[in-house]
């Protein structure tokens, strides 16, 4: 079988978890030798849909009146699309609708979790939904001094300076008002966000807030590849208070370098990470302050033992593995039918 990745815009996503899954569909697809193509004007069996734009409506249409199956990738939700982007309420008068479109008439839909598994569900459009995590590559995050020594250089830090990251699209969903305000009572910690949207996209309120950022909080926008991995390496803690997730990749990333993870206690987390076992997990900015101070003067290394075995779960082999089979399933049906 030929599946086409279809990644609408690529180069405007690249920056975001979905350019991510991108590259780690490839790497999965690659694991189990199953040919892919990235263009819709090559000859493919399956159609693999990751993007809900005008060309990706175009593409699914054109699939289904030449009986091409089609899969539509789950990335987004109602639930999580709520409290992004400026005008967001606006926006989802065509974004809903837009996205009920894409899984109403996709053949299957595969999303990251159990938990989006449920959201998609819910909305009961009667296509059926199975869930395969994102994945992480877990040698792309292994131990590297020189990455370390990039990121110190960057961003001039002191000889045993400690430093918080956050990562992500400032949005209020994402949470980074809270990682503001929890900053503020921890000013002996430095604290780096790491993520650029456009002032058009950004809240009104989340302009004002980052204008008014406590000193020792630094945003150097997007950065990719040997700094934001030499960050994960030395970093004392990923703080990630996002209210909604359909996975969260960068919690992934973090478990890959071995960073103790610091995040919100919401359902997309729940039956795959727990709080003191391979994470953190907390409520409220005074139970971030004190999970942080917790995580700050004790042992973590059975947490961070106990979280490359979640990374070990999600390998790209595996989720290759699983994308197989379920292209398989789909392929034959098709047949069958």
């Amino acid at each position: 079988m030929k599946v086409l990745l279809y990644f609408e815009s690529e180069e405007k996503i690249r920056k975001s978890g979905i350019g991510r899954a991108l590259r780690h569909q490839i790497t999965a697809l690659k694991s189990q030798n199953i040919e892919y193509t990235l263009s819709p004007k090559d000859h493919f069996d399956l159609a693999h849909i990751n993007t809900y734009f005008p060309k990706s409506k175009r593409l699914l249409k054109k699939c289904k009146k030449k009986h091409i199956p089609v899969i539509v990738h789950g990335h987004s939700t109602l639930e999580d699309f709520k409290n992004s982007f400026h005008l967001w309420k606006l926006m989802s008068v065509w974004f809903n609708p837009n996205l009920m479109y894409f899984y109403k008439h996709a053949d299957m839909i595969i999303t990251p979790t159990e938990y989006s598994k449920q959201c998609i569900d819910n909305y009961h459009l009667g296509t059926p939904v199975y869930y395969v995590s994102n994945g992480i590559n877990k040698e792309e995050y292994a131990y590297d001094e020189k990455k370390i020594a990039k990121f110190k250089e960057y961003f001039h830090l002191q000889p045993n300076q400690k430093v918080v990251i956050g990562v992500g699209f400032p949005f209020n969903r994402k949470g980074i008002k809270d990682f503001f305000e929890v900053a503020r009572q921890k000013p002996e910690i430095t604290f780096i966000w790491f993520g650029y949207l456009q002032k058009i996209l950004t809240s009104v309120d989340v302009r004002k807030a980052i204008r008014q950022r406590p000193k020792n909080v630094i945003m150097p926008g997007y950065i990719d590849n040997d700094i934001i991995k030499g960050a994960y390496r030395y970093a004392q803690c990923l703080f990630f208070p996002s209210y909604e997730e359909t996975e969260g990749i960068v919690v992934l990333e973090a478990l890959a370098s071995s960073c103790p993870v610091l995040i919100r206690d919401i359902g997309v987390y729940k039956d795959w990470l727990e709080d003191g076992r391979d994470c953190y997990k907390a409520n409220n900015n005074q139970e971030f302050i004190e999970k942080l101070d917790y995580l700050m003067n004790h042992d973590n290394s059975k947490v961070i033992a106990n979280g490359l075995k979640v990374v070990e779960e999600r390998s790209l082999e595996k989720v290759g593995e699983q994308l197989k089979v379920l292209y398989g399933k789909l392929l034959k049906e098709y047949k069958t039918n």
